[in-house]
């Protein structure tokens, strides 16, 4: 009996030495590999958004190829109205005259040596200007040309993988719950339980979230139309994007529209307001509402939420920061059903 005890002790701490050896693996592999990993994790949680109308097609006997077609033809159609959006807002930008970017650089400048000056930074009195006229910036942009080309070469290319790997994981050719089954949790009915709690769980993430950056970017637009802001098409549409980086997006467009505006209008003239109007949006929409309509699917504590931002910012840079949460709720989502690591998913919560 001492023995067999022995015997087990000894298996269990050879997986947890195993575990430790091989997660380190792991995360170096994704970070390495993340040309694959990327299209892969982001192809998962779109193919969880679209496999609720896949199988209201399969239950009225639709082809495979026509239900995967029409989910392609959804995306296809999304793509270009957001590419129609972003070409209106840069005519929105384009179609204003030169006055208006030299009294803009002329006001950007004064608050840069303000805010210089009050942290008590040296400041020569030329701030953005000496900047501009040194040729440092269009050098600057000139000499990484290369890395702007290819981070935008690799980002058409991630696109694709993401649409091949879509096209796999709906056609049934990849399946993430057999997946889970084999690798994870070994039994098919815990698997398929887990897979239909990760589903709805995602799908209600990607859902709220999309609808609450969509509303925070066009109350964002409506403020700056009527404190007669300049762009209100393009800032709404930034921070739609930026809004969808958990925390910190919504931080970063406040600031950088808030600077806009205090470069743009009068003391006199709302701008206090308008700064009020802007906290506003994003304290209504993602300080209020998103943490009542997400309810249990988004249970994470901010620490945990910092860290995997930090982390998955590390590994995987800017769409680390947008994959971060939902990862971070589908490992959470796994972990409680595991016995051995139920505790650290309400460490999590």
């Amino acid at each position: 009996m001492n023995e067999s005890n022995i015997t087990n002790k000894n298996l269990t701490d050879i997986k947890k030495l195993l575990l430790i050896m091989v997660v380190p693996l792991v995360l170096y592999m994704a970070k390495i590999l993340s040309f694959i990993f990327i299209p892969l994790v982001a192809a998962i949680f779109l193919s969880l958004l679209f496999m609720p109308m896949m199988r209201w097609f399969e239950k009225r006997n639709i082809p495979k190829y026509l239900s995967v077609s029409v989910v392609l033809v959804i995306i296809v159609a999304f793509n270009i109205t957001v590419i129609f959006l972003l070409k209106l807002s840069a005519k929105e930008v384009m179609s204003v005259g030169d006055d208006f970017w030299a009294e803009l650089s002329v006001k950007i400048n004064d608050i840069v040596i303000s805010s210089q000056e009050f942290i008590g930074v040296p400041s020569d009195r030329q701030g953005i200007d000496s900047l501009l006229a040194s040729g440092k910036l269009s050098r600057g942009v000139s000499s990484n040309f290369g890395k702007i080309f290819k981070a935008f070469t690799g980002t058409i290319t991630m696109s694709l993988m993401t649409l091949f790997f879509l096209i796999l994981l709906l056609a049934g050719s990849l399946n993430v719950q057999k997946i889970m089954e084999k690798m994870i949790l070994g039994k098919a009915i815990p698997a398929i339980k887990t897979y239909i709690i990760i589903e709805k769980s995602i799908v209600k993430f990607i859902k709220v979230k999309f609808l609450l950056s969509l509303f925070t970017g066009i109350g964002f637009s409506l403020a700056c139309l009527y404190f007669d802001v300049k762009f209100p098409l393009f800032w709404g549409l930034l921070t739609f994007g930026l809004n969808f980086v958990q925390m910190i997006g919504s931080i970063v467009s406040v600031f950088i529209v808030g600077v806009f505006g205090i470069a743009q209008l009068d003391p006199s003239s709302g701008l206090l307001l308008f700064i009020l109007s802007l906290v506003a949006v994003q304290v209504i929409f993602g300080s209020i509402l998103e943490p009542i309509l997400m309810g249990k699917t988004f249970a994470l504590n901010t620490i945990t939420v910092l860290v995997m931002l930090m982390f998955w910012g590390f590994i995987w840079g800017i769409p680390g920061l947008i994959l971060s949460i939902p990862i971070t709720v589908f490992v959470k989502i796994i972990l409680e059903q595991l016995p051995q690591t139920k505790e650290i998913a309400k460490m999590m919560a």
